[in-house]
């Protein structure tokens, strides 16, 4: 059955790619002011709201969905925590969203990110519970919101879907980054030049790392959805009505 090879390819990643302990965060504990902080948890709600409601929803209508969530969600948990050192105060890394975001939408990613970074900040000591709210933004929403905006255009194209598959969730990854740079800029304006000179500095940084670690989130979606998508067509019911 080809969901044993799914299964099987996530039991590989985990095993070869498991994490290590380190001190780089997503945005780390106390880096960001009282304010941004707050401010930030704020804006999320709403996208919780909805995603929480659309996930009722998908298990109302199919509990069997239950499996391809928590399989979203171990994606997101694994490829979000291999990380490297970048900008001081936050870390590069894969997000996984775009596998989710494609599969079951936005809203349900935001809760699915959520969830993961909030283990991520308890049991790594991978970002933080005072930025949880921006590293939610930037992650589970402003990157899932890229990932289908790209996914749904590429669908109406001739492109083919592989491709349009690694763009949306490269896109999404390199979102996410944009979308912390401005964050940190925010929070932490450079002295002479202000908010628009921190933020060419921080994008400049990460851009070094982020690239390439965003073409690599590409491919291995790709991988894993063609995956799922021979699952479908040996009847695979839990994703017939989704892929």
């Amino acid at each position: 059955m080809k969901m044993k090879k799914v299964l099987l390819f996530f039991s590989i990643l985990v095993i070869g790619l498991s994490p290590q302990v380190v001190e780089g965060m997503h945005i780390m504990e106390g880096f960001l002011p009282i304010q941004w902080a707050i401010g930030w948890f704020i804006v999320t709600i709403p996208f919780l709201i909805v995603g929480m409601k659309k996930i009722k929803e998908i298990l109302v209508e199919n509990p069997n969905k239950k499996v391809l969530l928590g399989l979203a969600a171990a994606f997101v948990f694994v490829l979000s925590a291999l990380k490297m050192p970048s900008i001081t105060g936050s870390s590069s890394h894969l997000t996984g969203t775009g596998l989710g975001t494609i599969l079951f939408g936005p809203g349900v990613m935001s809760v699915i990110g959520s969830i993961v970074l909030l283990f991520q900040a308890i049991l790594l000591a991978h970002g933080g519970l005072t930025t949880l709210g921006a590293n939610i933004f930037s992650m589970a929403i402003a990157g899932p919101l890229v990932v289908f905006t790209v996914y749904t255009l590429g669908k109406k194209s001739k492109i083919n879907k592989k491709w349009v598959i690694f763009m949306a969730a490269s896109l999404g990854n390199l979102a996410t980054y944009v979308v912390t740079a401005f964050q940190l800029a925010l929070a932490h304006p450079d002295v002479t030049s202000g908010f628009i000179g921190a933020l060419s500095k921080f994008l400049t940084i990460f851009a070094l790392t982020q690239i390439p670690l965003a073409i690599a989130e590409g491919i291995l979606t790709v991988i894993v959805f063609n995956l799922l998508e021979e699952y479908k067509k040996e009847g695979g019911e839990i994703i017939e009505d989704i892929i």
